[in-house]
């Protein structure tokens, strides 16, 4: 046998204990405070329940970090959430080909800001439109405005300035900063690109019908409503309204992103300002 497991290449025991059919046979994996784990799980996967075990990992390692308990494996959580039932449904629909191969995000904050608008239907039939604007690189949302009415171009003006001062502290970009954009008449208006000059910021536009020249807006859209709007009571436009600035403050504060390595926004911003440690 050994000569012939030489010339195969695989472990004499290992065809060995096939032959014999004694090989021990795996059951389902556990490991000690697997049950205390589960409970921590599930009180974040109940309060956040549109999250995927990568998302629920990231949160865990916060905590964790943050109690001084040691981390947790993403792979962990995926055992447990698979075997609690938690996981998400795999994602079945086709999608379109790409047909933008641009690049959106950039290697800085403050390069390029992207904008655009969203709305959804309260329970007794009201609708709130939200316009924003955040970062292509730390995906900070930096301004935002809600109405019940359409948005007009004198609210973007107003979310314009109100980036500004909340990036910069000041009422003009020390820098030019782009402003990305679909081709809509309030983002085009004359006066808004006034505005926008006026302030430092290089309006630019997204070509028509391709809206994966602005995917990041696009996706905060998807994530905005599938984190939030479906998951809180929205009984009346009031009630959405004075919802938004504590969804937006989470967004920044607790969502992890993938692409800012499981962490949020925030987070994110706070360790890149940090400064680099000196080797000894």
């Amino acid at each position: 046998m050994k000569a012939v497991t030489d010339a195969l290449g695989v472990a004499r025991s290992n065809v060995a204990e096939r032959v014999r059919r004694s090989r021990p046979k795996r059951g389902p994996q556990t490991r000690d405070g697997d049950l205390e784990l589960c409970a921590e799980i599930r009180r974040l996967v109940d309060a956040r329940p549109t999250y995927g075990y990568r998302r629920i990992a990231a949160l865990l390692r916060r905590e964790r970090a943050a109690a001084g308990l040691p981390t947790v494996n993403a792979k962990r959580v995926y055992r447990l959430m698979k075997k609690l039932g938690l996981l998400l449904a795999r994602h079945t629909g086709r999608r379109r080909a790409r047909e933008h191969d641009g690049q959106v995000a950039t290697l800085r904050s403050n390069v390029r800001w992207c904008s655009d608008g969203l709305e959804f239907t309260c329970w007794n039939g009201e609708v709130v439109r939200v316009a924003f604007v955040l970062d292509c690189h730390d995906r900070e949302i930096i301004g935002w405005t809600a109405t019940t009415a359409g948005l007009s171009g004198e609210m973007i003006r107003d979310m314009m300035v109100q980036s500004v001062e909340t990036r910069f502290g000041a009422p003009r970009a020390p820098h030019r900063v782009q402003w990305l954009s679909d081709n809509g008449s309030i983002y085009v208006a004359a006066k808004t690109i006034d505005i926008a000059l006026a302030l430092n910021l290089d309006p630019c536009f997204t070509p028509v019908e391709s809206p994966e020249s602005n995917g990041m807006a696009e996706a905060f859209v998807k994530t905005f409503k599938r984190d939030y709007v479906r998951v809180n009571p929205i009984p009346t436009a009031a009630h959405a309204i004075a919802a938004i600035p504590t969804w937006m403050d989470d967004y920044n504060d607790v969502h992890p992103h993938s692409r800012l390595g499981y962490r949020s926004p925030r987070e994110f911003i706070r360790a890149m300002s940090k400064p680099a440690e000196c080797p000894v």
